[in-house]
């Protein structure tokens, strides 16, 4: 029987993500060799990359807790929590999935260094981008209340996730409070984001949806510390694409066209934004979000 004691945080996720998930299924050198390119940002040297946070968004972020890079980026002390949970770091190469969609739900993850990408798959068998997650991110929590993983996710990069097996997850909450509060806020944050993506999917044009998304990755760097004016794009324009429910071609002319109008360089998936101000006009987030 469930300690009583944390029954909360599971009737939160109950009854979240039970109404939830049928919408959803329609470098800093970071340790044992993972780079600060494969950390996906360049250092934040310049002034306006520490204001970042007010100049570019936040943007509708698909996953707004990215706390500084200093530490564990969660936000959770990980030494405490191991004292309660056993948890198991894992490494995954570019390419290499954490857990396929159908296997038994068993644990949630914490993305350590690396990033990696959510993908679904429609009715009709092909493969939909549905997020994208960097450090600090969980991953798995819209599987909370289910048998079996929703999604697919796949490795970006050369990749490390902390393994948190659940239900012992809701048991270390007795002993680590902000772990509680943490999972909670994952939750509401991924149905908001989700909100906020359908909705700019359903009314944007596809060169602000392109627009829209760059700021958003601009501002996601920012809160891990790195630079939001120079970064490089980890995931393909494919991914970009299916992401934004654009073909790849229009992604590519998008961007062409972003930056012949000079609001930014682009080489192959190294971004640099030479003119936020545009940017923002572009996605027509302006005043909106300030």
């Amino acid at each position: 029987m469930r300690d009583a004691r944390y029954k909360p945080l599971q009737t939160v996720v109950e009854s979240t993500y039970g109404r939830y998930a049928p919408a959803l299924e329609s470098s800093r050198r970071q340790p044992d060799g993972i780079t600060r390119s494969s950390a996906m940002a360049m250092p934040a040297t310049d002034t306006f990359a520490t204001q970042a946070g007010n100049s570019y968004g936040p943007i509708n972020s698909y996953a707004t807790m990215a706390m500084a890079a200093s530490g564990d980026a969660c936000g959770l002390d990980i030494e405490a929590i191991r004292q309660h949970v056993p948890m198991r770091r894992c490494k995954h190469v570019a390419g290499q999935n954490i857990y396929h969609a159908g296997q038994p739900f068993h644990a949630i993850y914490l993305v350590h260094a690396g990033s990696y990408k959510i993908c679904e798959l429609a009715d009709d068998g092909r493969e939909q981008v549905s997020g994208f997650r960097m450090r600090g991110d969980l991953i798995g929590v819209e599987s909370i209340g289910l048998k079996a993983y929703a999604s697919d996710v796949i490795a970006l990069e050369g990749s490390e996730a902390w393994e948190l097996p659940y239900p012992a997850v809701l048991r270390a909450c007795l002993h680590v409070p902000e772990m509680h509060a943490r999972l909670t806020s994952a939750l509401a944050a991924e149905i908001r984001s989700d909100r906020s993506w359908m909705l700019m999917l359903g009314t944007l044009a596809a060169e602000r949806r392109v627009a829209a998304f760059l700021l958003d990755v601009a501002s996601r760097y920012a809160r891990l510390g790195y630079s939001a004016k120079h970064f490089i794009l980890r995931m393909s324009r494919i991914d970009m694409a299916s992401f934004l429910a654009l073909k790849h071609e229009t992604v590519s002319r998008a961007l062409s066209h972003l930056h012949d109008m000079s609001y930014i360089d682009v080489q192959r998936r190294e971004v640099r934004v030479l003119d936020v101000h545009g940017l923002r006009s572009m996605a027509g987030v302006g005043a909106a979000l300030n």
